[in-house]
């Protein structure tokens, strides 16, 4: 696998990003939370005697039972890290008339570009002020079939090419161990299957996100429902990276149907399991329900900064179970659920699901008993608090 390390030859260096709005990390909060316990990979061990597998087994849990859990020791420092912070916060300071100018095509479930939470495809705003205070902004990956293809503002077009850099990074140096692992951990006849099925080079629908949430007042605050900034869901891709960033607020749902906290533990990337891992294993892969809720209240005065990676297969995937080359899937086939009535791919799935996550009240009047809606061959998106 190639290494990523310069951006490409033909995009320009721009000049250093201003200091005048740096990021600065919010203090941890201190009051006492029901937090999470999730495992720790340390990457640094990858390449050693007998790392791989360590490692792998080290997951056997969490892929199954959480669908959460941390990596360490990526090959980024703190700096870098900050400076994306830094670019995020810029970013976000840009006025809304700006920032609207590079909109998502909501009516096409297009997710590359700016986004914020209140605003819906026929230009109204949502009645509900659930993620009102959520701002994102999507870069997808830096091939050929997306070069030119977006517009972005003059601050990310000046550091675009330390953006490609950073995005680049996180695919080869946290995605593709990470399925070389879960490869190891189906007993895969070759351990590059899913690392191969997730090339940086192929036609895919990754994308690299910037993310605020605006802090509220009080008022604001009391009139949000139940607390709830992003309501329980499941990703659509096979991993998300989240850096660290000291605002509570991520919970995930445990298999005892409790909510708890995903703490920001120090020098670290929380991954978790998203839908086609899941796919592709007939569930045996936790695609893990998780949500954001307000912060505790003496973080009420600090935004809550994002840098995120959602990592997806080639768009020509087909979404079936590996039972027939996963000896692992073929001792548990017992559990094992497919995911839809006919062979869809993953280019197929993405539009289905992105449509209902942009335009989540067009779906409204279509969901049963229980929440639920189908979304594309039987499959279907679950309602969750």
């Amino acid at each position: 696998m190639p290494e990523f390390y310069e951006p490409s030859p033909d995009r320009e260096q721009g000049p250093t990003l201003a200091k005048k709005r740096p990021y600065v990390h919010p203090p941890e909060t201190k009051e006492n939370l029901p937090w999470s316990e999730l495992v720790t990979l340390d990457l640094s061990e990858f390449t050693k005697p007998g790392g791989k597998q360590r490692l792998a087994q080290q997951l056997s849990h969490a892929v199954h039972h959480v669908g959460f859990f941390y990596v360490k020791n990526f090959g980024l420092t703190q700096e870098q890290i900050d400076r994306q912070l830094t670019i995020a916060q810029n970013l976000f300071y840009l006025p809304f008339e700006e920032k609207q100018k590079y909109s998502v095509d909501y009516a096409r479930g297009d997710y590359n570009g700016y986004r914020w939470g209140g605003y819906r495809a026929d230009g109204s705003q949502a009645e509900s002020n659930l993620g009102h205070n959520i701002e994102a902004f999507n870069i997808p990956k830096f091939t050929p079939e997306f070069e030119g293809k977006y517009a972005y503002p003059a601050l990310l077009e000046r550091h675009m090419a330390e953006i490609e850099v950073f995005s680049k990074h996180l695919h080869q140096h946290i995605v593709q161990p990470l399925m070389i692992l879960f490869a190891i951990l189906l007993e895969l006849p070759d351990e590059l299957h899913l690392a191969n099925l997730h090339s940086y080079d192929r036609l895919a629908e990754d994308h690299y996100r910037y993310m605020k949430y605006q802090r509220r007042t009080p008022e604001e605050h009391a009139a949000a429902t139940e607390g709830l900034q992003v309501q329980g869901h499941t990703d659509l891709g096979s991993l998300t990276l989240l850096f660290r960033q000291p605002v509570a607020g991520l919970q995930i749902l445990g298999d005892d149907n409790q909510w708890r906290y995903v703490r920001p533990a120090p020098d670290t990337v929380t991954v978790n399991i998203a839908d086609t891992l899941s796919l592709l294993t007939g569930g045996f892969f936790k695609s893990s329900v998780h949500r954001v809720v307000a912060p505790p209240r003496d973080q009420w005065a600090y935004d809550r900064m994002g840098l995120l990676y959602f990592a997806r297969p080639h768009n020509d995937t087909v979404l079936r179970p590996l039972l027939e080359i996963s000896p692992t899937l073929q001792r548990n086939k017992s559990i094992l659920k497919n995911g839809f009535d006919r062979d869809i791919t993953m280019a197929e799935f993405t539009v289905a699901k992105q449509r209902m996550q942009l335009n989540p009240h067009l779906y409204e009047n279509k969901r049963d008993g229980q929440g639920d809606v189908e979304l594309i061959a039987g499959f279907k998106d679950q309602r969750y608090k």
